[in-house]
């Protein structure tokens, strides 16, 4: 039900609001450092309109598409860019430290470092000429969580997009303003959540974009516009549109097989194949890096759950053969949340998981 005491607002007051929101937008735009002057001329030319309206008092549907189009374009961190870390010896740290195994992998990646830090300290362009990394592997396998640690490895912003069942080149594109709900691609937005022009960029589950081949192909050769350094440097978002600049981008692409992957996006790419942990390798990663986060996530303290060393195997592969680790992370995360329970109830301050005990505090 509509607030009865709420009165409508009169002329003269939104005016006012109309004039502040103007003041507002033009402030953003003067101070949005590094916008193209073309776009800059651009932007004055639609405020100087939207304050013709204003003055005539004529707010139409135009007056909005407008102004959330000068408010989109201030928000894209045109001249921002976090200070990028090359360092072989750092980046190895982070590796190690995020993930248990995969040396042959972490191999690639610190040769993938050395070629950027000896094309910069010679004056390339390290990211442009640099190939695009494709992860292939499993679900659960560590695909995501290794493009964050070379983010993290590099003191780069990470943002990850989804292309799983994406619909629509539109989606990575953005579409006209003219179009009511027009708004820009995942593109641009990812550029703008971030807040630089030099993020790291997952585009996650390449292989699963549409299940249409017509549009298959048309994602694919978005794709190849946005991932190849020859179009990437002008690349056309159809609600920015005007050319934005994603060359200092670096893209790192996932994928579970590449079978829908088309052969000019593939020839783009350097495939890193992502290999399945061993059972040994499992235990380590689940005693040593996964335990330990969700005892704090689940809210115990140190030694309110301890281990049998020998439970391990059947921690491991309580159900059956995982390729990955997140049917293992669930299963100690169900184990922690028993823990917890019993803590809560009283019923103990100390649980010791034992071959005795371990079939109770498994999940059914």
């Amino acid at each position: 039900m509509p607030d009865k005491n709420l009165k409508p607002l009169d002329k003269q007051t939104t005016e006012e609001y109309i004039f502040k929101e103007l003041t507002a937008l033009s402030e953003k735009v003067n101070n949005t450092l590094g916008m193209p002057e073309d776009l800059r001329e651009r932007l004055d030319q639609m405020l100087n309109r939207l304050n013709r309206m204003a003055k005539l008092g004529h707010y139409a549907a135009e007056f909005d598409t407008l102004s959330r189009y000068i408010d989109v374009v201030s928000m894209i961190p045109w001249d921002k860019k976090s200070e990028d870390i090359l360092d072989l010896e750092a980046t190895k740290k982070v590796l190690d430290k995020n993930h248990f195994g995969l040396e042959d992998v972490k191999e690639r990646m610190l040769e993938y470092l050395a070629t950027m830090i000896l094309i910069k300290s010679r004056g390339g362009d390290a990211i442009a000429k640099s190939p695009v990394l494709l992860f292939v592997g499993l679900q659960g396998i560590g695909k995501t969580t290794l493009a964050m640690s070379i983010a993290e490895a590099l003191g780069k912003k990470f943002i990850r997009i989804a292309l799983g069942a994406i619909g629509s080149t539109l989606e990575l594109r953005g579409r006209s303003k003219v179009f009511p709900e027009a708004e820009p691609g995942q593109i641009i937005k990812a550029l703008m959540r971030t807040g630089v022009m030099n993020p790291v960029i997952l585009l996650d589950e390449l292989e699963k974009s549409s299940g249409e081949h017509g549009l298959r192909s048309d994602v694919m050769a978005t794709l190849l516009e946005i991932l190849d350094p020859n179009q990437s440097n002008e690349f056309r978002d159809h609600y920015i549109d005007f050319p934005v600049n994603l060359s200092q981008v670096l893209f790192i692409c996932s994928a579970n097989n590449t079978g829908n992957i088309s052969t000019a996006l593939m020839d783009r790419m350097e495939v890193i194949k992502m290999p399945s942990y061993t059972d040994a390798e499992k235990a380590v990663i689940a005693r040593d890096y996964l335990l330990p986060k969700i005892i704090e996530k689940s809210g115990l303290r140190e030694g309110e759950l301890v281990i049998d060393p020998n439970l391990w195997p059947g921690i491991v592969r309580p159900f059956g053969f995982d390729s990955g680790i997140r049917s293992l992370g669930r299963t100690l995360d169900s184990i922690c949340r028993k823990v917890a329970k019993e803590i809560v109830e009283g019923k103990t301050k100390q649980v010791y998981l034992t071959a005795e005990n371990l079939k109770y505090y498994l999940p059914k």
